[in-house]
């Protein structure tokens, strides 16, 4: 078992997020839907036909394949009986990455870009090492990049190389856009069946995302998962000088009213994310800069599981 690479915390590092591999192999993603797939793989699905789980047995029909015939019920009955299967198709899993500028920023181990990296390279070892196929769609506000699910190391190896690339801090991409508008290009491009993560700070979340998750549910399994750095949720005291690149300014966090209206704001950005997802029964995960990825997803899968038994 290879040891875990660490990184700097501000650079994501391909050595690194490989490291991650061993450690998820005890992971399992969860699922309530059934799979849609055309190809095999671990789960069942709604399609029925020869398997290997045996699913019913119902009168024969004509054309039916006379190797399944299940002669039991058939000498019980008097009438011509044949066995039913459950195939097993693999699953399509979707990481879906919102890397605005917001998510280059971070006080605490690592930035929320490397953050969130981090959890998406552990999603794609835990989907692949299931035979899962891990896809991706990496946002910004100045456009996006596609990856079609795709099976094994492979499949990984090719998310993880574009995480490296689209989360580069040296090429962060300014601007600002809705949520809503990664959400609906993903609920035309998905396949029904998948497993469909969303990962982001959600500073961009708008009213139109309501909407757009609830289709995007209709077929799949979602999950939402919040990256935050924990000055995101509750600010030291004192006096810092803050700049947004072109102007300079003090932040005197000892004024109370602005404690006051900051943690308000914190609360909301806690709750409204996390109230979205839940309102349409989605899976809801939270990743902390300082937290350790594989950690996390464990712990919170593990929760996720238990509740779709």
């Amino acid at each position: 078992m290879n040891p875990e690479i660490r990184g700097d915390g501000i650079h994501l590092d391909s050595a690194e997020l490989i490291s991650l591999r061993p450690r998820c192999n005890a992971l399992a993603l969860p699922m309530h839907s059934p799979a849609a797939s055309a190809l095999a793989g671990a789960y069942r699905s709604r399609f029925r036909g020869r398997g290997v789980d045996f699913l019913e047995s119902r009168n024969y029909q004509p054309g039916d394949d006379i190797r399944n015939m299940d002669w039991r019920v058939t000498a019980r009955t008097g009438r011509a009986h044949t066995k039913i299967f459950q195939e097993e198709r693999e699953r399509p899993v979707l990481v879906v990455l919102d890397a605005g500028p917001s998510l280059f920023f971070g006080t605490q181990k690592r930035l929320k870009s490397v953050a969130a990296g981090l959890l998406a390279a552990s999603i794609a070892w835990t989907a692949v090492r299931r035979g899962d196929r891990i896809g991706a769609f990496l946002f910004s506000p100045e456009g996006h990049r596609e990856l079609r699910p795709a099976g094994g190391r492979r499949g990984a190896m090719r998310v993880i190389q574009s995480l490296v690339e689209w989360l580069d801090p040296e090429q962060v991409r300014s601007g600002e856009a809705p949520l809503s508008a990664t959400l609906e290009r993903v609920r035309h491009a998905v396949r029904p069946g998948s497993l469909v993560i969303v990962i982001s700070d959600f500073f961009n979340l708008d009213e139109d995302c309501n909407r757009h998750i609830s289709r995007l549910r209709q077929h799949n399994d979602v999950i939402g998962c919040q990256v935050i750095d924990r000055s995101e949720e509750a600010l030291p005291s004192g006096r810092f000088p803050i700049t947004d690149g072109q102007s300079n300014a003090m932040l005197d966090t000892n004024r109370q009213g602005a404690r006051e209206r900051f943690d308000q704001m914190s609360r909301q950005h806690a709750h409204d994310p996390q109230r979205l997802f839940l309102k349409h029964q989605c899976g809801w995960l939270l990743m902390r800069t300082d937290d350790d990825p594989v950690d996390v997803l464990g712990r919170e899968l593990r929760i996720l599981l238990g509740r779709a038994a």
